[in-house]
C-alpha cells in the first residue's frame, strides 16, 4: 500500500479494540474512542467521539449491550457513506441495531471474529472471522476479501442468524462450562490427565473475558437459552441415572 493512510474510526479500545488496531494500523490511520482509555500503545492515536465517527471506516468495538447508545451517539458525526462494521459476539441484535438506528446511506457490515486477546496473542493469521451482510452485498464481500488477503484470517460469509445458532452451541456452551469450572476453583494441577490440561487450557482462553462478553453470548443470543436448557436438562438427566432415580 503507498501513500497515506486512509483513516479508520475505531470507537471502544479495551483489550479487543486494541488488538483490533494492533493488527490494522499497518493500512490505516487509527483514529480511537475510549473514555476509559488513556493510553494509545503506538497503533491509534486516541481522539474524541466525534473525530472518531466521521472517518470513512468505522469499527465498533464495544459491547452489546451498549451497542444501541453508541449507534445514537455516532450518528449525527457519521459521513453519507461511512462504512460501519461491528464486532459483537452475537450477530441477529447488532445487524437489527444498526440496521433501525444508522442513517440510510450509511453501509453496515458485521463480523464476529472468533477470537480474543488471548487466542490471539501470539499472531491472529489462521483464526476464523465470521461476516455477516446486513447493508448490501458487495460492502461484506469487500471487508471478507480484505480480512483474508491483508490479515491470512479463514473468513466465511453467513447470515447473522445462522450465526447466532451455530454460536449459541460454539460459544454458549464455552462459556457456561468454563464460568462453572471457574467457580470451582481451586482445581487439581499435580495429577491432572490430558483431557483435563485441555479443558483448562480452554477455560483459560475466556478467563479474562469481560461480563459483558458473558452477556452477550448467553442472553443476547436469541437462540442460546435453548441450548443452554437443553444441556441442563441432559446434566439433570446424568445425575438421575448416577443418583439412582
Amino acid at each position: 500500500m503507498t501513500g497515506e493512510k486512509e483513516k479508520l474510526g475505531l470507537i471502544g479500545f479495551g483489550a479487543f479494540g486494541r488488538l483490533t488496531a494492533r493488527h490494522l494500523s499497518p493500512w490505516f490511520d487509527i483514529h480511537a474512542h475510549d473514555p476509559a482509555a488513556t493510553d494509545s500503545d503506538g497503533h491509534a492515536t486516541l481522539t474524541d467521539l466525534a473525530t472518531a465517527a466521521a472517518c470513512p471506516t468505522i469499527i465498533l468495538a464495544v459491547p452489546v449491550e451498549a451497542l444501541a447508545a453508541t449507534l445514537t451517539e455516532i450518528r449525527p458525526h457519521l459521513r453519507p457513506d461511512a462504512l460501519v462494521i461491528d464486532v459483537g459476539s452475537v450477530k441477529v441484535k447488532p445487524a437489527r441495531l444498526m440496521a433501525e438506528l444508522l442513517p440510510p446511506g450509511v453501509r453496515i457490515v458485521g463480523t464476529h471474529p472468533l477470537f480474543g486477546p488471548q487466542s490471539g496473542k501470539a499472531g491472529i493469521a489462521g483464526l476464523r472471522l465470521a461476516v455477516c451482510e446486513v447493508r448490501g452485498k458487495r460492502d461484506a464481500r469487500r471487508v471478507a476479501a480484505f480480512c483474508r488477503r491483508a490479515l491470512a484470517l479463514k473468513v466465511f460469509q453467513v447470515s447473522p442468524e445462522d450465526h447466532d445458532r451455530e454460536a449459541a452451541t460454539v460459544q454458549g456452551l464455552t462459556h457456561l462450562i468454563a464460568r462453572l469450572l471457574l467457580a470451582m476453583e481451586p482445581l487439581p494441577t499435580r495429577m491432572t490427565t490430558t483431557s483435563f490440561d485441555r479443558l483448562m487450557q480452554a477455560v483459560d482462553m475466556v478467563r479474562h473475558d469481560s461480563p459483558a462478553v458473558f452477556r452477550a453470548i448467553e442472553r443476547d443470543n436469541p437462540f442460546a437459552a435453548e441450548i443452554r436448557n437443553r444441556f441442563f436438562a441432559l446434566a439433570d438427566a446424568a445425575r438421575g441415572e448416577l443418583d439412582g432415580e
